[in-house]
């Protein structure tokens, strides 16, 4: 589990392909000084487990559903990345609950300033749309940003001087692909809501709330 909270950022320096899957090596030597093999890292908002040190640099195995499914499978070696430790239960929650679990990948639309800020502009696949929300939560590259607007496939959020300094924001490219992992409460809440929300109610019936829903979940129904 992770905040979403950009601890450092990374250096591609290899990215090979095996079988099954591929091997990836970052260099960060002022990341993670206390860290052993078996941690989590998300890497671009990707879980991913150490399983060597090489010279101020970690090395992690990614899965073949991971290259496809994520922006990791189209780095580069010399590209950057953003690094984050998993959370302890000690730690303060500065972000929001991110698991590293992409749900899909995005792209930035445009970028402007605003104030003190800058407002990204990012374009979610259709299918992550209805568990944003105004003010809610969403982790972009394992970013947790607060969701400022939605406009259609589109969200917006404003991003403050030292959140683009901890991160490759600054660096992509309109149009450059992004990882997308949008608020796991949401996605507990459509679940249990088409699970155990009403069944083919009609209009004259009283409507159930979500404490009709939670007995009826304790008593199994």
């Amino acid at each position: 589990m992770f905040t979403g909270l950009i601890e450092s950022q990374g250096v591609v320096t290899r990215l090979e392909r095996v079988s099954g899957g591929g091997q990836m090596e970052v260099y960060a030597p002022d990341f993670g000084r206390d860290m052993a093999i078996g941690d989590s890292i998300a890497v671009d908002g990707v879980c991913l487990t150490v399983v060597k040190f090489i010279r101020g640099a970690f090395v992690a195995d990614v899965s073949e559903e991971t290259l496809s499914k994520t922006t990791l499978g189209a780095l580069q070696q010399g590209g950057k990345v953003n690094l984050e430790r998993a959370l302890r239960f000690s730690d303060r929650l500065g972000g929001h609950l991110v698991t590293g679990h992409i749900d899909g990948i995005g792209r930035l639309l445009l970028r402007h300033a605003a104030g003190n800020s800058t407002v990204y502009q990012f374009q979610i696949p259709p299918t992550m749309v209805e568990y944003v929300v105004p003010k809610g939560s969403i982790a972009i590259d394992g970013i947790s940003l607060t969701v400022a607007q939605i406009k259609g496939e589109s969200i917006a959020a404003a991003v403050v001087p030292h959140t683009e300094a901890a991160t490759t924001l600054k660096d992509k490219p309109i149009g450059a692909p992004v990882n997308v992992e949008v608020d796991m409460m949401a996605k507990y809440v459509k679940r249990f809501v088409s699970i155990y929300g009403p069944r083919g109610a009609s209009d004259d019936e009283p409507k159930r709330g979500l404490g009709d829903m939670l007995r009826d979940f304790a008593e199994g129904k």
